[in-house]
This record gives C-alpha cells, sequence and structure tokens, in this order.
C-alpha cells in the first residue's frame, strides 16, 4: 500500500510539474513598427478555435503615447476585428474555417522612430478562462490541474487530426497535379508528332510534284 501511495503522488506530482511547464510558457510577442508600413503576426489554426489577443503600445515617454491601427482577417480575407487611433486593445473570436489567421499592426499617425506593441496571443486551450472553470464546477488543485492537462490532450489530438486532414488534401492535389502535368506531356507528345507527320507528308508531296523524287 505505501509503494502504491508513493507511486499515485509520483504521478500526481509528475502531472502538476508537466502542467505547469505547459501553462507558464509565454505567449507574448514584441513588434517594432515602423513610422510607415505594416507588420503582422499569423498563426495557421483549425476551425473552431477559441482566439484571444490582447495589445498595447509601449512607450517610454508616458506623456504622449504613440497611436497604432489593427485589422485581422481570416483564411478567405474576412475582417474579423478593425481598430484605429487606438493605444491598447483586445479581440476575440472563434475560428469558422482553417488556414492561416493574418493580424497586421501598423503606426497610426506620424512619429519619430519606431513603436513597440506587445501582442499577447492566445488560441485554443490556452485562451480558456480557468478561473472561471474552477469557480462553475468548484474544482481546485489537482483536480484542477488535471482537467487542464485533459484539455491540453484533447487539442493535441484535435490539431493531429486537423494536419492529418490537411495532409491528405496536400496530397490529392499533389496527386491531381501530376496526372494533369502526365496528361499535357501526352498531349503535347501527341501534338509533336502529329505535326512532325503531317510536315513530312507535306514534305513528300512538294517534292513529287516538284518531280524531285
Amino acid at each position: 500500500m505505501a509503494a502504491r501511495r508513493e507511486m499515485l503522488l509520483g504521478c500526481i506530482l509528475g502531472v502538476l510539474i508537466c502542467s505547469s511547464n505547459l501553462f507558464t510558457v509565454s505567449q507574448g510577442v514584441w513588434l517594432n513598427l515602423p513610422p510607415s508600413g505594416t507588420k503582422c503576426v499569423s498563426e495557421e489554426i483549425r476551425n473552431n478555435v477559441v482566439v484571444l489577443c490582447d495589445y498595447v503600445v509601449v512607450s517610454d515617454d508616458h506623456s504622449q503615447i504613440p497611436t497604432i491601427a489593427v485589422k485581422v482577417t481570416s483564411p478567405y480575407g474576412n475582417t474579423l476585428h478593425q481598430n484605429e487611433n487606438v493605444t491598447h486593445g483586445q479581440f476575440a473570436f472563434t475560428t469558422q474555417e482553417g488556414g492561416n489567421y493574418l493580424a497586421c499592426f501598423w503606426v497610426d499617425g506620424h512619429v519619430q522612430g519606431d513603436v513597440s506593441v506587445n501582442i499577447d496571443w492566445k488560441t485554443g486551450i490556452d485562451a480558456k478562462d480557468w478561473d472561471s472553470v474552477a469557480r462553475k464546477e468548484k474544482i481546485e488543485g489537482v483536480e484542477l490541474e488535471l482537467r487542464k492537462l485533459e484539455g491540453v490532450v484533447e487539442s493535441i489530438h484535435e490539431n493531429l487530426l486537423y494536419f492529418k486532414t490537411r495532409e491528405e488534401e496536400m496530397r490529392s492535389v499533389s496527386e491531381t497535379t501530376n496526372s494533369r502535368v502526365a496528361l499535357y506531356s501526352m498531349l503535347s507528345l501527341g501534338v509533336c508528332i502529329a505535326v512532325s507527320a503531317l510536315q513530312m507528308w507535306h514534305l513528300k508531296h512538294y517534292f513529287q510534284k516538284k518531280k524531285l523524287i
């Protein structure tokens, strides 16, 4: 019994360490925006995934903080979030299609030098409000950490299924492209043979008409 308890405690400790490592990784991104021009961040996300992002302009001069504009678009070019003349903001949405989601930032006005923007981009399990879940379901401690770990495992499994589907789609496109290239090559070869035969027939007919052969 003592050995079994020690094994159980060891497993729980391992879970806590793993989960703490998984959930303490920073998702922050720093962008240095030039006075003119746009910088973007992107991530390939499957459908039906929650995305949450906070962004804020960081400036040494607190008396006059430069403003920025932001635009977030879906893989099909739909605008999911757009804001102008702001120093900070937040957007959240649930993806409707899988693909590359793009968030672009640029300086909204005239400034001297680059503008630093901190972006805290979270998706899927990282964007979930675990404090609300703990209060609603009245769980805490090890049980809460196990619930987080369960969510991570489900997210990894869904991502694997998504990438498997994408790989099958890409393979299908590649096979279709190869088939079309092979067909085009055969048609090109057939046209070349037909043109060569027609040229030979025309030359033979011409020489016969001139009584050269």
